[in-house]
């Protein structure tokens, strides 16, 4: 092991190049107490170490926070990729380094497990991992799932249940356990079976559970059948009642695949400050369990390095993967990955990507799941009235705000390669969106964003102008007039546009976008609002005239807040930009000889959307219900012309 603190450029600590080996190893950073500040892996220590002491002004906003806290930097020098992969996990389990992802369980999901180490065997239902010889099957997203599942299985395989404890006293009594009595176990206290059948009938059981076999149907059918035709009416009601327990089984799980496909399937979803991990866990060709992750980033990490990290702390626990685990992006190190997955599973383990088919789908699926997780995440750690307090006293306290910003209005601005501009403008009352408030704006010419923002915040700001104008001459006719407008728009129900005061305006954007703002305020002589954007890329927070961004903390519930304001200008923007899109094509489509209204309206269905409607061909626009190839031919050359990209 080396550790460096060498005084050089950049930062007090740096090593020198010829220093650090260009063998495969593991590296730590430290900070001044000798905390382990992040690990990290690498094939060639010299390559990868050269990235962090790169000039400061170049690095990742993060990856130079970590730098700069750190005090020193030490590797150890392995024999191989994989090697250093099983290091860095081990490291990572011990230390628990803050910059590093560690994904969390949102919950401890249980197993059915089957203690084959015992004298007889029972099935038991568990969230512990470490019972000495026990099989696994799961995780089992509910409890309820579980039970039920078993409920069904012990009518097929009336196996032990009970526990050690009645085992052992119904044993030493000779009086079977209540489950033995019933009927519902067969074990050896039973007086049923020896301990011999009952091993036997527990293989058959695991048997089951590993491949599934569809065959058992058949089989219990025939002996039902068999069993009646020799008049032993007894086993063929029990034969019956088992062969519904099987067909019961087989339903509650639905065939995404074909039949013995054994894979997990992974969906990710990310930004620059949260992750949220869907895992499918496929057997038989059916989902047996749902697993899910989340995560606060505190460094912002690529795609492929997120999928080994998930990788890693979804097998790390004891986990055994099946032949084929599907990501959607492959890391840097997948023969390493994949070589330490086959040593856990003792057989060839193969990480790929799915990119069509049923396995793609599936991904997809698992992918969207794992969008509505973070969305949920997110939303729950915004909706809580302490998380919500915390975060607007943060927000105060980073832009030097004189009370709390309790109306916070966000400006986006989006367009159709600088054509079709809008802009949106959402609000967020004590950090909760009102939607009554939101409005869209129209832009019908402009240079660039900045001047956009500029348009949009001088018309907003206008109103606000205008309303202190009316306020000052309300007041000074106030005793002579009974009622100022404002009291009669009150009392009839309507309120004026923008009545409210903002605290905090907010634009999605960096230092232009934020100077465009500042200039739209102080032309307005509007004053006591305070304004800020957030760039997107590293989620920093510019305030006007600023050289330097603010920057909060990675898990901070301010940059929650900052980050779903904006996410709701964006989307806000993006939906009234695609309604625009609609209702121009069809302007375009209208214009066509022999396209009415009718006939408009069935492209739009057929189609289901502008992007597959511009990307048909003429045989398919010809398929649409009251288009023949001559009006297809038209259709598709005047779509081609009004060809424009997608919204920015």
């Amino acid at each position: 092991m080396s550790t460096a603190s060498s005084s050089t450029q950049g930062v007090p600590y740096r090593p020198k190049t010829g220093e650090i080996p260009t063998s495969p190893g593991v590296y730590r950073f430290r900070d001044a107490e000798r905390r382990v500040l992040y690990v990290g892996k690498a094939k060639n220590l010299r390559s990868r170490l050269s990235n962090y002491f790169a000039p400061l002004r170049t690095l990742h906003e993060r990856t130079r926070r970590m730098v700069t806290t750190a005090a020193s930097v030490e590797w150890t020098v392995v024999g191989s990729e994989v090697e250093a992969l099983q290091l860095e996990i081990t490291w990572i389990n011990d230390f628990k380094p803050p910059f590093n992802v560690r994904f969390k369980d949102d919950k401890s999901y249980p197993y059915l497990a089957v203690t084959l180490g015992d004298e007889a065997p029972r099935a038991v239902v568990t969230r512990n991992r470490k019972i000495p010889g026990a099989r696994y099957f799961g995780p089992y997203p509910k409890m309820w799932a579980i039970n039920d599942t078993l409920e069904i299985l012990l009518k097929l395989f009336p196996i032990r249940t009970c526990k050690d404890s009645d085992y052992r006293r119904a044993i030493a009594s000779g009086k079977p356990c209540f489950a033995g009595q019933i009927g519902r176990c067969f074990g050896p206290c039973s007086g049923r079976v020896s301990i011999e059948e009952h091993r036997e009938n527990v293989d058959r059981f695991v048997g089951f559970m590993q491949n599934q076999d569809r065959r058992i149907i058949g089989e219990l059918t025939d002996r039902m059948l068999s069993a009646a035709a020799a008049q032993d009416y007894e086993s063929a009601a029990r034969f019956r009642d088992q062969l519904k327990a099987a067909n019961a089984f087989f339903e509650r799980s639905a065939m995404v695949l074909g039949e013995g496909v054994d894979i997990d399937v992974f969906g990710i979803d990310h930004d620059e400050l949260a992750a949220a991990v869907q895992q499918f866990i496929v057997r038989g060709g059916r989902v047996r369990g749902v697993r899910s992750w989340t995560v606060d980033k505190e460094l912002d990490v690529p795609l492929g390095e997120l999928v080994d990290f998930v990788v890693q702390n979804a097998y790390g626990d004891e986990g055994t993967p099946p032949r084929e685990v599907i990501v959607p992006e492959l890391p840097d190190d997948t023969e390493a990955l994949e070589s330490w997955l086959g040593a856990l599973a003792e057989r060839k383990v193969r990480l790929r990507v799915a990119q069509r088919g049923d396995k793609a789908a599936l991904l997809e699926t698992a992918t969207q799941n794992a969008k509505q997780t973070l969305m949920l995440y997110k939303t729950r750690r915004s909706a809580d009235f302490t998380t919500r307090s915390r975060a607007l006293e943060d927000i105060q306290e980073a832009l030097g705000m004189a009370d709390a910003p309790l109306r916070i209005e966000c400006y986006d601005v989006s367009h159709l390669s600088g054509t079709n501009i809008v802009a949106s403008m959402v609000v967020f009352e004590d950090a909760l969106p009102r939607k009554d408030e939101y409005r869209r704006f129209t832009i019908p010419q402009s240079s660039d964003d900045t001047d956009s923002i500029h348009q949009v915040l001088t018309r907003r700001l206008a109103y606000l102008g205008a309303r202190r104008a009316d306020d000052e001459r309300d007041a000074a006719s106030d005793a002579n007039s009974p009622a100022n407008d404002d009291d009669a728009a009150e009392a009839s129900g309507r309120r004026k546009k923008f009545a409210y005061r903002p605290n905090l305006l907010v634009v999605d954007g960096g230092q232009p976008q934020v100077a465009a703002a500042a200039r739209a305020l102080a032309e307005s002589g509007v004053d006591g609002i305070y304004l800020c954007g957030i760039a997107k890329r590293l989620e920093e927070i510019w305030t006007p005239d600023a050289d330097f961004p603010v920057i909060l903390p990675r898990n901070s519930d301010a940059l929650f807040l900052f980050q779903r304001v904006r996410d709701e200008a964006h989307r806000f923007a993006i939906t009234h930009q695609r309604q625009r899109r609609g209702r121009d094509i069809g302007s375009v489509l209208s214009e066509i000889p022999g396209l009415g209204p009718a006939r408009v309206k069935e492209l739009l269905r057929h189609f289901g959307s502008v992007k597959r409607l511009r990307a048909a061909t003429e045989d398919e626009i010809a398929e649409v219900k009251g288009i023949g190839p001559a009006l297809a031919t038209t259709v598709h050359g005047r779509l081609r012309t009004d060809a424009a990209p997608s919204p920015r």
